[in-house]
């Protein structure tokens, strides 16, 4: 059994009171009380619930987080900024990844509102919100990440996907290509949405004529992405799409990898493709991945900032902070 406050009082022969003396107000206590209940705890091995006593006070020490896809990349270095910022706070952040499943989503929400977390954080998959107004009914601060609030109920933390999904499509309009694939989805998911609307916006508003076709998958990982690589390539020759924009990296290296196996399609000589979110391994690739940066870490400190600000202030006014999407451009799109 772990070792408990009275275990200490009643080795040092001294009363709970004068243990929790010495352990918050020492000054209070006689130097003998210090030494006896100081030599107990070293030899009973009791370490303080430093967490438990802070929410017995109202001041939690953590601050939740849930990501929609732990396996991505842009999420773990979205969470990275987040504990970097934390961390200077001296606060810790638990983590829960839903996986894009909306039961385990309300599991970690569930969770987080029973531990009393000072913050939420929130990368939603399904229609939370619900929820999210009982974590604020119940005086927890909560901030959308890699969201945009749209009806600016919450505090959100993103990047404009609109402008980044026209920025692709203009990038791979000013190569030459005129007859694009969008590859993504589900399509219930923001960030999918957004990111074919700033591609059809693009394709709408060029100078000639682009077709943009739509090839939906499941989800944004690299099986879907190399799944949906060879259902394009099943097509006859003259039906191939001379471009890709995947809505992610993830699909975008799927697409990559089953369309270059073999010297079955030139990268990009034949095809090019550019994807969204520049993860780590978009530079890596074998050919070198275009993409649409995001600002992954910035994103995490910026929303641990907030959500740090309004558990201060609970009157404060919900606040939409959305940075601008960076071309990337490597091999992938211009050889």
């Amino acid at each position: 059994m772990p070792v408990s406050i009275r275990d200490v009082a009643l080795r040092a022969g001294v009363s709970v009171g004068t243990v929790s003396n010495v352990l918050n107000r020492p000054e209070e206590v006689s130097a003998d009380s210090v030494q006896r209940v100081s030599q107990a705890i070293e030899e009973l091995g009791y370490v303080r619930n430093d967490a438990a006593r802070k929410l017995r006070a109202g001041i939690s020490t953590t601050v939740g987080f849930v990501v929609l896809d732990g396996q991505n990349p842009f999420y773990n270095d979205v969470v990275r900024g987040a504990e970097d910022e934390a961390t200077r706070h001296g606060i810790a952040i638990l983590y829960g990844n839903t996986d894009e499943d909306p039961s385990r989503e309300k599991i970690y929400l569930d969770l987080f509102r029973e531990q009393q977390v000072r913050g939420l954080l929130i990368a939603p998959y399904g229609d939370v919100m619900t929820q999210l107004r009982s974590f604020r009914s119940s005086g927890i601060a909560t901030v959308l990440v890699d969201r945009f609030s749209a009806d600016s109920d919450f505090s959100s933390v993103s990047v404009d996907s609109v402008a980044g999904g026209r920025l692709a499509v203009e990038h791979l309009i000013e190569t030459g290509r005129r007859r694009i694939a969008f590859v993504g989805g589900p399509f219930d998911m923001r960030q999918v949405t957004d990111r074919l609307a700033g591609a059809r916006a693009a394709a709408e508003n060029a100078a000639t004529r682009v077709d943009l076709e739509v090839i939906a998958t499941a989800a944004m990982t690299v099986e879907e992405g190399a799944a949906a690589g060879n259902r394009i390539l099943a097509r006859p020759r003259r039906e191939w799409p001379d471009a890709l924009f995947a809505s992610n990296d993830l699909l975008a290296l799927g697409l990559l990898q089953s369309l270059v196996s073999g010297g079955r399609m030139l990268v990009p000589n034949e095809i090019a493709i550019i994807g969204f979110d520049d993860i780590p391994f978009a530079a890596a690739a074998a050919v070198p991945l275009s993409s649409i940066r995001q600002p992954s870490r910035m994103i995490g400190r910026t929303a641990l900032r907030i959500v740090l600000e309004e558990a201060a202030d609970v009157a404060s006014i919900p606040r939409q902070t959305v940075f601008p999407p960076e071309l990337v451009i490597r091999r992938s799109t211009t050889g």
